[in-house]
């Protein structure tokens, strides 16, 4: 397989070990650890790596101290309920990873989690790596005096990451984004139809409600009603809806048993990607899956909810700073792809916006030229760039100049 535009050849082993200590919150943090130990096992001769790991990290050869998944909470209020547990579980990793003295931290997404392990390790010497930068520029802005304090480096997914974080003293690095590089510029819709047993000419739209058991359950029954909303007026359309787990699965299924004239719905485990690549368009729960869908070049709706207490939070105290939450119009700019937040998501809302664009021949073009533009900026080798900058800092310490 060729290398990805902008990808840099792979480094030569540069140092006869490494023993990280790494923690990845949820699906999407599991996704990019599996693909950042890879290419560090190629970067050197002995690689060993522990902490909290989804099931892809477990089989790119990473000890799983807890999963991932027990990480997977999101939002202010919502976290709550949690907080003990998460008390306790981060009290237990310090010490064990004071007592595995690795040669560098990562932590991978889950900065509210991850940072204040950071912080701790690095007082006591150990070089530390965000990767997936923490979006302080969009809210918050404050938390950057922490990151500065808490990492050696953070590592953006996003090119106009490092601007903010530069501007604030700390050290960042674009490597692009590993999913650019794992999707191809041209998907294979005929192959990941058949796959999925979906006729050639049909229309597909793809229902992602979001990987955390939270979303699912706040938007479950929204995505439900649009789909029924949608076969009330295209009786042709056909919906799959892939799953995180096991559990999120279990939701869905039961939201959508509640909606009286929802249509069938082929609910599916995994296969995120494969059922955007077979897709026409998709209703998306914001988050990495925009990012995944805007790379497949399919039309998208994308809706966020919180609990009520964030949400008023965020309002009163001015904490947002971006027009914009999902990826696709960060990365544009401007609103090309419509969003839904809180009171505004609806069944009809989120159908009618997604049936409107799947039906304007227009937008479709513009929306393949733009979003194509994005994917080849971001193709950049994501993880082996990750994985080179992460071998330089260990080799210079963590007080070395930036390259």
């Amino acid at each position: 397989m060729s290398e990805p535009a902008g990808c840099p050849p792979q480094a030569a082993v540069a140092r006869s070990q490494l023993r990280v200590g790494i923690v990845a919150g949820e699906s999407s943090g599991d996704q990019l650890g599996a693909a950042l130990i890879t290419a560090l096992r190629e970067r050197v001769g002995r690689l060993q790596c522990f902490g909290v790991a989804g099931p892809k990290m477990q089989a790119a050869g990473c000890e799983a101290w807890e999963d991932a998944e027990t990480l997977a909470v999101m939002g202010f209020t919502e976290v709550l309920p949690h907080l003990p547990r998460l008390i306790r579980l981060r009290s237990a990793l310090m010490r064990r990873f004071v007592a595995a003295r690795p040669d560098v931290f990562i932590g991978i997404d889950a900065p509210a989690f991850n940072l204040g392990l950071a912080r701790g390790l690095r007082a006591r010497g150990v070089p530390t790596v965000q990767y997936v930068a923490p979006q302080v520029w969009a809210w918050r802005q404050s938390r950057v005096r922490k990151i500065g304090r808490a990492c050696d480096l953070v590592l953006c997914l996003l090119p106009f990451e490092t601007g903010f974080y530069s501007r604030h003293g700390v050290r960042a690095e674009f490597v692009g984004h590993p999913l650019a590089d794992q999707i191809p510029l041209e998907v294979d819709r005929a192959g990941a139809r058949a796959a999925l047993g979906l006729a050639p000419q049909a229309t597909v739209v793809a229902l992602l409600p979001g990987s955390r058991l939270g979303e699912v359950e706040r938007l479950g029954a929204d995505f439900a009603a649009a789909a029924a909303w949608i076969a009330r007026r295209a009786p042709a359309v056909r919906f799959v809806a892939p799953m995180a787990s096991a559990r999120t699965r279990e939701t869905f299924l039961r939201k959508l048993s509640q909606v009286p004239d929802a249509p069938e719905v082929m609910v599916i485990d995994g296969q995120a990607q494969r059922a955007l690549a077979a897709c026409d368009g998709a209703l998306v729960a914001s988050g990495t899956a925009t990012l995944e869908t805007l790379l497949s070049r399919r039309v998208m709706v994308v809706a966020y909810r919180l609990g009520a207490l964030t949400t008023f939070a965020l309002r009163r105290l001015r904490l947002v700073k971006v027009p914009y939450f999902s990826q696709p119009n960060l990365l544009l700019g401007r609103a090309f792809v419509p969003e839904f937040f809180q009171r505004q998501v609806s069944g009809a809302a989120l159908g009618a916006a997604l049936l409107e664009r799947l039906e304007d021949a227009d937008y479709r073009g513009r929306l393949a030229v733009e979003f194509d533009r994005i994917h080849r900026e971001l193709r950049r080798g994501g993880a082996q760039r990750a994985a080179d900058a992460i071998v330089r800092l260990t080799e210079r310490g963590a007080s070395g100049e930036a390259a």
